[in-house]
């Protein structure tokens, strides 16, 4: 096993994977330039490269000794208009313009719409957003076959480009049979996490939910103004949530999309459910080595506001740069948790905890951990639950968990400040500070004299049963004999 120099930044980078880093070579890359954990885009690829990434992820956790997340994010309902008879049509400001239920291909007056549920929501003054939101139709008329429109914003429009309807909330599912046949490819090839897309109110996690079987986490993708609406229940559902900003950019003003990622974050850290950031962080450098200096804000914003994770999208899935997309977003993330007013900042957000033991001891770690300067905290975790708890806290010591369980290791590579180690359960309190303070050396987060913060359950090994905090100092023999026990 190769030694891996400990990773300091608390905010996790998630890297994608697609055409520019497929393959053992490139994903080794992006994992050593700082990517901590992996997304695997379901819209794209066969399932075959898919299972190739994961095994090539699965070998060089291997390899170092260290639990590496993968998020498989699920599609999710694509609505799409039909195709034109003579290739792409010109709509122009005041046209009208028709979307029926017509198979036939279509031209400048009329294209077919395969989406019966559109048809069923909109209503009289409804938008209808194509192309990404590059034209926008105003409905006039509706009825079971026919959307009458006026097109608000022109221009060129082809065949089988995207629907977006802001206005409403569709009565459609949020998986598809391909979704299902994704999810379950994801959970036997060992995901971490399940990315559902489109999540318009709580409800839509209930089948990603049940089909999962209790594999892994469910993450929301927060991209429709509906679930804004509804954010805290969704939260409840799901185990994290993402600031899917691609889709909540084309169905809202561009200016109404920062204080939602705010919003977004902010209540995700009150509930301590992991919150991660994404779509176009360093767009940029798809093709240009260097970002520019509004993307680096745009990140650099993200860390501030305490998200748990950032995501690269098309930057190294797709892009001509993908190793230094990763180092360009670490090197931000550093910078800016090296500032001295950033945990100031990351405090502005207040959490308060809810009246278990688990909750006011995480809240107590932090507390101490300032008082008496610990330089880590260890927490003794089966299911990862307190390990969130105190992430939630965003405290000024790393968290290093140490669990039996590699699921629950792999999960943990999206909370903030975490680092997961797998190994052996405890079965006593002295066997439990002597691992402690061995691990704490062994993973460079503190060396003799320091004190740190433990956290485990009595009886040990029962998940869910965190009533122990105990503050110990690595003493000056225990640097030479910090090997597993």
């Amino acid at each position: 096993m190769k030694k891996l120099a400990p990773r300091t930044r608390k905010v996790r980078i998630l890297a994608t994977l697609g055409p520019s880093s497929s393959g053992e070579d490139m994903i080794r890359r992006l994992f050593l330039a700082g990517a901590d954990a992996f997304r695997i885009n379901m819209s794209h690829g066969t399932h075959e490269g898919h299972a190739a990434n994961i095994e090539a992820i699965r070998a060089l956790e291997k390899e170092f000794g260290r639990p590496t997340t993968i998020l498989a994010d699920l599609q999710g309902p694509k609505l799409r208009i039909g195709t034109f008879a003579d290739g792409p049509v010109e709509l122009r400001e005041g046209d009208i313009f028709r979307l029926d239920r017509d198979q036939s291909p279509g031209d400048a007056r009329r294209v077919c719409l395969p989406h019966p549920e559109i048809f069923a929501a909109l209503n009289e003054g409804s938008r209808l957003l194509l192309d990404d939101g590059k034209l926008v139709l105003r409905v006039q008329a509706v009825d079971d076959n026919v959307i009458e429109t006026r097109v608000e914003i022109g221009g060129r429009l082809s065949e089988r480009k995207g629907v977006n309807v802001p206005d409403v909330v569709l009565p459609m599912a949020a998986m598809t049979d391909k979704d299902r046949r994704d999810l379950a490819f994801a959970i036997e090839a060992g995901a971490d996490w399940i990315a559902l897309s489109f999540v318009q109110r709580p409800d839509d996690l209930a089948e990603a939910r049940r089909l999962m079987g209790g594999h892994g986490g469910l993450l929301a993708k927060i991209e429709k103004p509906a679930a804004v609406t509804r954010l805290d229940e969704i939260l409840d559902m799901a185990d994290a949530v993402m600031v899917a900003r691609g889709d909540l950019g084309v169905e809202l003003p561009p200016q109404a999309v920062p204080p939602l990622q705010k919003q977004i974050v902010e209540t995700a850290r009150r509930l301590g459910k992991p919150v991660v950031v994404a779509t176009q962080m360093l767009e940029s450098m798809i093709k240009s080595p260097t970002p520019t200096r509004a993307e680096v804000s745009d990140v650099a914003t993200a860390v501030y506001d305490g998200a748990d994770a950032v995501m690269l999208s098309a930057e190294t899935a797709a892009g001509d740069w993908p190793e230094q997309a990763v180092a360009m977003m670490d090197s931000i993330a550093h910078s800016v948790e090296h500032d001295p007013g950033y945990l100031d900042r990351l405090h502005f957000t207040k959490t308060v905890p809810d009246p278990t033991t688990s909750d006011a001891l995480a809240e107590a770690s932090q507390s101490i951990t300032n008082t008496v300067s610990a330089k880590a905290i260890v927490c003794f975790t089966s299911s990862g639950s307190t390990v969130r708890r105190i992430a939630r806290e965003r405290p000024s010591a790393p968290i290093l968990a140490l669990t039996p369980r590699v699921s629950t290791a792999r999960r943990m590579g999206l909370f903030w400040g975490v680092q997961a180690v797998r190994t052996k359960d405890i079965g006593s309190f002295e066997e439990m500070i002597g691992k402690a303070r061995r691990m704490a050396l062994r993973h460079g987060m503190a060396t003799g004299g320091d004190k740190i913060i433990i956290l485990a359950g009595v009886p040990f090994g029962t998940p869910g049963s965190t009533n122990v905090l105990h503050v110990a100092t690595i003493r000056g023999d225990e640097l030479k004999m910090h090997g597993e026990g």
